[in-house]
């Protein structure tokens, strides 16, 4: 959860730099917000990615406890 919010902070860091580069006509910063926004961007997907590889390894889990405790016929 830390990547996302992480993620999310650098892309309203990066949203914000890259306008204030624009009104102040620096086109440096303007770039350079766009980078954040892209590596905020990233940070979100990972943030993405490990959630759902804990949801997978938590239902793998379940089922092999379910398929433990499953008594046959």
């Amino acid at each position: 959860m830390k990547d996302k919010t992480e993620g999310k902070w650098d892309q309203a860091k990066g949203k914000i730099k890259e306008e204030t580069g624009k009104v102040v006509g620096d086109r440096s910063t303007e770039w350079g917000g766009k980078a954040d926004q892209v590596k905020g961007k990233v940070k979100e997907t990972i943030g993405d990615m490990k959630v759902a590889k804990n949801d997978v390894d938590r239902e793998r889990e379940l089922a092999e406890e379910r398929d433990r405790t499953e008594t046959p016929d």
